[in-house]
């Protein structure tokens, strides 16, 4: 595998990112990989040199890059509530700044930039946050991106006019949700709401609750770990690089 930092010149800036790939001199199908609100970090590139192994070209970027590099915050111990509150109180106002139209404007840098190194169209992996943010590029940029995957997604029904699931109707990506049991941030009742957006859109998708899992289920270096879960979600993954990007 090869990988390296790299950085993307953005309308706000300048993003640092992780770009892994094989190390074979040859162009492969790019995948746009969004991270969780702990921000990019090892256990975001190990996920990236995972995808990268089966044949992929994937760019991870610091999406909290108009605050500064990477590590910004430094992740603590988020298993000592007394060190997770204070952390979130940082992280949320970064969060908070991800607006659809940065989104746009971001994920438009994003995709030019695989388009550099990689071939398209692009899929999205998306984790918590990025989940939400990979459907805000997805919708701004339809006929670049192929494939949808957001996995333990949070706050993608809201009752804001400017709601994830409102603009359905923009996504040309196949999509694949796959959600957190008990998850907070995304209530079976929102799950109907975006399952309902999704068909009433004529979008192609699949969603799938995994049962006993926490919100966060993914990510290795968190307590909601679940191994079981995070296997499964690889396989949903890959199963959706498959039949879009590589078929």
């Amino acid at each position: 595998m090869k990988s390296e930092t790299v950085e993307i010149e953005t309308q706000d800036g300048v993003a640092d990112a992780y770009l892994s790939r094989p190390d074979d001199g040859e162009r492969h199908p790019a995948v746009l990989l969004l991270m969780d609100a702990f921000g990019l970090r090892p256990q975001i590139e190990r996920m990236a040199d995972r995808i990268a192994a089966e044949g992929f070209t994937v760019l991870a970027p610091n999406l909290f890059y108009r605050a500064g590099r990477t590590p910004l915050p430094e992740m603590p111990d988020i298993s000592d509530p007394e060190q997770r509150a204070p952390f979130m109180a940082k992280v949320m106002p970064l969060m908070q700044a991800l607006t659809p139209e940065r989104m746009a404007a971001d994920g438009a840098a994003y995709l030019d930039f695989l388009e550099q190194v990689g071939d398209g169209p692009v899929a999205i992996t998306g984790y918590c946050m990025g989940g939400r943010a990979g459907w805000r590029i997805a919708a701004a940029h339809p006929d670049r991106v192929a494939a949808l995957g957001a996995f333990h997604a949070g706050g993608m029904v809201t009752e804001e006019a400017d709601s994830p699931h409102r603009s359905a109707g923009e996504l040309k990506a196949r999509v694949v949700l796959v959600h957190a049991d008990n998850d907070h941030s995304m209530t079976p009742e929102q799950i109907a709401t975006i399952e309902r957006a999704l068909e009433e859109a004529d979008v192609q998708y699949r969603s799938e609750l995994f049962e006993g899992a926490a919100h966060g289920y993914t990510m290795a270096d968190t307590p909601m770990y679940d191994e079981a879960a995070a296997e499964r979600h690889f396989k949903e993954l890959f199963a959706l690089l498959e039949s879009t990007i590589a078929a």
